[in-house]
């Protein structure tokens, strides 16, 4: 891939386990920085010796988001990508509201991409890939989106500038897609950049 000298930041949406993890993964293949935005909540969680399962992370979020204002998860992401001046290439994780993604937009070059699948497709993810914060059931993941749904993800998914639909593609199938709107978006980033230098 060829790319300018600012930053192009890929941002990923999606309700739980609907593959946006495994996108972030051949991102990075790609020569990306992946930012997981969930690991701010989790290292907050280590601070205060909290279980690192659903509910507490989920109610740690929460109450992050209460005391700060929904957009401190943004606003702590959007430091570390700034920190990041030799990357190029970054994708952030996890984006849960459209006011989220505002907030990254200073940033530079940003695209946001969403990932659908069906419910049950997505507790079959979830369930597979057995972390830490897995949902204990199906009642538990339920209550998982419908929190994801409160903060505003929907709006996030809905304002997407794209979106690839996970529900019957392979690996390499939901890879290709991936792949095709990078470069669609690559070009794009390259001419903006090219652009700006002859308008300075």
């Amino acid at each position: 891939m060829s790319f300018a000298s600012s930053q192009f930041v890929i941002c990923l949406t999606g309700m739980p386990g609907a593959g946006k993890s495994t996108v972030a993964a051949f991102l990075k293949e790609k020569g990306f920085f992946v930012i997981t935005m969930g690991d701010v909540i989790r290292e907050k969680a280590k601070e205060k010796n909290l279980p690192l399962d659903d509910k507490s992370l989920g109610e740690l979020m929460k109450d992050f988001r209460r005391t700060h204002g929904n957009d401190i998860i943004a606003n702590l992401t959007m430091k570390r990508i700034k920190e990041l001046k030799d990357k190029c290439l970054v994708v952030v994780d996890g984006i849960r509201s459209y006011d989220e993604f505002k907030v990254l937009k200073s940033t530079g070059f940003v695209k946001l991409l969403a990932i659908h699948a069906a419910s049950n497709i997505r507790y079959g993810h979830i369930i597979n890939r057995e972390r830490s914060d897995t949902p204990a059931n199906h009642e538990s993941f339920l209550q998982r989106d419908d929190r994801e749904m409160n903060v505003g993800i929907s709006k996030a998914i809905a304002l997407a500038d794209e979106s690839i639909s996970n529900n019957n593609l392979t690996i390499n199938e939901l890879k290709l897609q991936v792949e095709t709107i990078i470069e669609k978006w690559l070009h794009e980033y390259n001419n903006s950049n090219i652009n700006n230098n002859v308008s300075k």
